[in-house]
């Protein structure tokens, strides 16, 4: 059987410009297991707002007390990310590249694999004019996601950590923008320090 043919986007290489793009940076994080994932797909969530996505998708259980944690660290250092359980992630994908990323319009799907094409060459090729998703596989990646996602990419051909895929490419995606984000209605700000620990707390300063 042959497989579907995709139609994907022209390539853009006026999107290599590190802005901050208005249209939502999704992450979608595929095959959660419930009990067994659940540490280091926090830690996906983390990187994803810490790092300037809009919205964190999680397909497979659902995990209501994750996306509390979530919700508190929002509370606590800021930021409006929100977090989504997604039914039919292949569904839901599909309809995203080809129909509708949330404005009647497909948007653009990056697959984060160590099979793909190295980021720093493909991140120029990225349509940034689009609602994008960022898809990190989990224990088994099904076939259709290397057919609707328009780029797959790599960090690296070799057996790594789906966390440090994320960040490289958020980080090669803002640019600086990331890695130094501040979020303007954080209660807790971290003050970078040589040593020690330095953390302002704005709800004990207006007790004072």
């Amino acid at each position: 059987m042959m497989a579907q043919k995709i139609e994907r986007y022209p390539l853009e290489y006026e999107a290599s410009r590190r802005s901050m793009s208005p249209n939502p940076f999704n992450v979608l994080r595929l095959g959660y297991r419930k009990g067994r994932d659940p540490r280091i797909t926090t830690h996906l969530a983390l990187v994803s707002r810490a790092l300037g996505a809009t919205n964190f998708l999680l397909a497979g259980d659902e995990d209501k007390e994750l996306f509390e944690n979530i919700a508190s660290v929002n509370e606590r250092f800021g930021g409006t990310m929100t977090c989504e359980h997604v039914d039919g992630a292949m569904g839901w994908l599909r309809r995203f590249t080809q129909q509708d990323a949330g404005d009647g319009e497909p948007g653009v799907a990056v697959h984060l694999t160590m099979y793909g094409e190295p980021y720093r060459e493909v991140l120029p090729r990225i349509r940034r004019d689009r609602p994008v998703v960022v898809i990190v596989g989990g224990a088994k990646v099904p076939s259709d996601v290397f057919q609707y996602a328009q780029y797959n990419v790599a960090v690296g051909n070799q057996p790594h950590s789906e966390v440090a895929a994320l960040a490289l490419f958020m980080e090669g995606w803002y640019g600086h923008g990331g890695t130094e984000r501040h979020f303007p209605d954080a209660r807790l700000v971290i003050e970078p320090s040589a040593r020690g620990k330095s953390v302002i707390d704005h709800d004990r300063e207006k007790e004072s």
